[in-house]
């Protein structure tokens, strides 16, 4: 029986310069380095969660989105949780993460904003509506 989803895979083309995005950043917790025979194998993940991340190297434009049409919000391969998304905004807006609007924004599941990491990965960082128990949306 299945239990679980133990990793996702975000594919960069610097591992060091991803790195220092998700956990510098971001605020992610490092918890894999290994230097393996088929290549280095580098997880994060929010700190207390049992899913990881893997930064994979691979080249540029794998694993991109599909570019936006007529403006529809189209969420990243990454969605992070946050119990105060204004609040977690500003600190990250500091530790100098861009965000693709001035301001999180209201919308029918809570808060969502977005940015993209070195690689244009977008990460889509969310916070629940009340309505489903998620805090102060």
């Amino acid at each position: 029986m299945l239990t679980d989803i133990m990793y996702v895979t975000v594919y960069v083309t610097d591992q060091e310069r991803a790195l220092e995005f998700y956990a510098g950043r971001l605020g992610l917790e490092k918890r894999v380095d290994y230097p393996g025979p088929d290549g280095r194998f580098l997880t994060v993940a929010v700190p207390g969660s049992p899913l990881e991340i893997i930064l994979w190297p691979h080249a540029p434009a794998a694993g991109q989105p599909a570019g936006r049409e007529s403006g529809a919000a189209a969420p990243g391969p990454l969605l992070i949780e946050s119990d105060d998304l204004r609040a977690d905004f500003e600190v990250l807006r500091e530790r100098g993460v861009v965000f693709e609007q001035p301001e999180p924004e209201d919308y029918g599941f809570g808060v969502r904003t977005e940015t993209a990491d070195p690689d244009g990965n977008r990460v889509s960082l969310r916070q629940r509506a009340a309505w489903q128990g998620g805090g102060k949306a």
